[in-house]
């Protein structure tokens, strides 16, 4: 896999990874509906290690659905988030795959939370569906 690169809508945050994604994922969760304004969020998971972020993100921390932290990292001028951290999975940083600078290898292997997906959304691509996060390996 190639070094990824991305950032936020206005180009204050930019971010680097060069990592194997341990999955490519669509969020249905309710916090990632309201997070991102639509009906679910796309996220590419990478060992936090990997990535580095050139700029100064702010942090919003709340609660997600495991009732751990879910720590994400947004731009303090536009707002985009560009990452987030989930202590429910600890050591992966989930990229916001629309801050991608190149999106065009990007194919989702899950869904996740399904049990909050909107009803009229149905997505293609036979992706494994799991009604909420389902156990990584390791």
């Amino acid at each position: 896999m190639p070094e990824m690169k991305g950032g936020c809508l206005c180009g204050q945050l930019r971010y680097m990874a060069n990592a194997e994604p341990v999955f490519i994922g669509v969020c249905h969760c309710k916090n990632c509906q309201k997070e991102s304004g639509t009906a679910f969020n796309v996220v590419v998971a990478v060992p936090q290690s990997a990535v580095s972020i050139q700029g100064s993100p702010r942090t919003y921390t709340s609660k997600g659905d495991s009732g751990m932290d879910y720590v994400r990292r947004l731009c303090p001028n536009c707002g985009s988030t560009i990452l987030s951290e989930p202590a429910a999975l600890p050591g992966i940083a989930a990229l916001r795959a629309g801050t991608l600078d190149d999106t065009s290898w990007l194919k989702p292997n899950m869904e996740i939370f399904c049990e909050s997906a909107q009803p009229w959304v149905q997505l293609g691509g036979g992706m494994q569906r799991f009604p909420k996060m389902p156990p990584m390996p390791g």
